[in-house]
């Protein structure tokens, strides 16, 4: 019985080989030449990444080493042949340079740009609203400040702290104390903000009457120790 069952299973295999072995053998081709196909545009992108991310390093040493110009040119080749997050970094450095020349509206118009490129990297885009509104601060109605960066003045946000402040202030414009107040004091507590910032909005939380300070010995603990390293920083130099 075993050998009856072999030899149907076998003649129905052949069956069906005979059947559709043409078009079983087409699909393990066009198979095999998606996946081939698949794993050659995956290693070209692999490429295009190093040689955008050498492209950016060399742009970068080269505004390190002052020359803005070449530095300004090789950005501006990135941002527009290379990938969104590449571009974005490009792009950013670009408004950087624009910023240094005094070319105030350049740079808002590269900021805006990448703020509003829904393919560039969150954390960029965010940064970018930040940047363009801090260089247009003194020209922008208060509310325009808040509308467009207040829901970047949240805790949980990578850039709290200079959105908050930013915030916060336009809060002062408008003469509502009670909004800037608070906010000046939770970013002073907020560790994941750079110290300068936190002693700045600590400052001014007190200078409108908020007390942002809990622990005074650890206050003047850490005002002395920066004041230790600026003057070893400033020893060195």
């Amino acid at each position: 019985m075993r050998e009856v069952d072999e030899a149907v299973r076998q003649d129905q295999f052949g069956d069906i080989m005979r059947r559709y072995g043409v078009l079983i053998g087409a699909v393990v081709v066009l198979g095999l030449g998606a996946f081939g196909g698949y794993l050659f545009w995956q290693n070209q992108q692999e490429s295009e990444l190093e040689s955008y991310s050498e492209q950016l390093v060399q742009a970068f040493d080269e505004l390190e080493a002052g020359n803005f110009d070449t530095a300004d040119s090789e950005l501006a080749a990135i941002a527009a042949n290379g990938g969104p997050g590449a571009a974005s970094a490009a792009r950013m450095a670009q408004a950087g340079i624009a910023l240094n020349a005094g070319r105030d509206e350049d740079a808002v118009a590269l900021y805006d740009t990448v703020a509003a490129d829904e393919a560039a990297p969150p954390a960029l885009r965010d940064l970018a609203k930040i940047r363009s509104v801090a260089v247009q601060f003194d020209d922008l109605d208060p509310q325009v400040v808040i509308d467009r960066i207040g829901p970047l003045a949240q805790a949980d946000n990578a850039w709290f702290g200079s959105a908050g402040e930013l915030v916060a202030m336009a809060y002062l414009e408008q003469g509502r104390e009670e909004q800037a107040g608070p906010l000046l004091v939770e970013i002073s507590k907020n560790e994941d903000v750079p110290e300068s910032l936190r002693a700045r909005t600590r400052q001014l939380a007190g200078f409108l009457g908020y007390d942002a300070i809990e622990d005074v010995e650890e206050m003047m603990a850490e005002i002395a120790e920066g004041r230790a390293a600026n003057a070893a920083a400033a020893a060195q130099q």
